[in-house]
């Protein structure tokens, strides 16, 4: 091999941000974060993708305000389904599985309520030993 190697900077967001918090120049990247009233209109529990600002003090989430009504309710429509997946692993509690798959909008789409618990039940007997045990 002779010659230099050349290296080119892609567009993934990691080498911005280690270069923001080691240099403390700014960078804003779209980032997964806690909402915790970033998007007033959605729960505080929810994982929602907002702008942030990167620097020497790590990752800020920017506040984003509400989303138009529709916006939220089309939002929510997912929301709703990983908060009953939260609190099936919380409480141990098969219903909740059920229910999350239920307001799933695919799956509901799809599937009958019979189909839906028939196919949760399937699912946690392939997966048990994965899985704790559910009531």
């Amino acid at each position: 091999m002779t010659g230099d190697i050349k290296h080119r900077r892609g567009h993934e967001y990691a080498s911005y941000i280690m270069e923001a918090m080691v240099t403390d120049i700014p960078y804003k990247i779209g980032g997964n974060v806690l909402n915790n009233g970033l998007i007033s209109n959605l729960p505080a529990e929810a994982c929602v993708e907002v702008a942030c600002l990167v620097n020497k003090y790590g990752v800020q989430p920017c506040v984003q305000g509400p989303l138009p009504v529709q916006l939220a309710a089309m939002n929510m429509t997912n929301i709703n389904v990983h908060l009953l997946t939260i609190e099936a692993a919380v409480t141990l509690k098969k219903e909740h599985i059920y229910q999350a798959v239920m307001l799933d909008p695919h799956a509901s789409s799809e599937l009958s309520i019979d189909q839906i618990v028939a196919m949760c039940d399937e699912l946690i007997e392939a997966h048990g030993d994965w899985l704790p045990k559910y009531k």
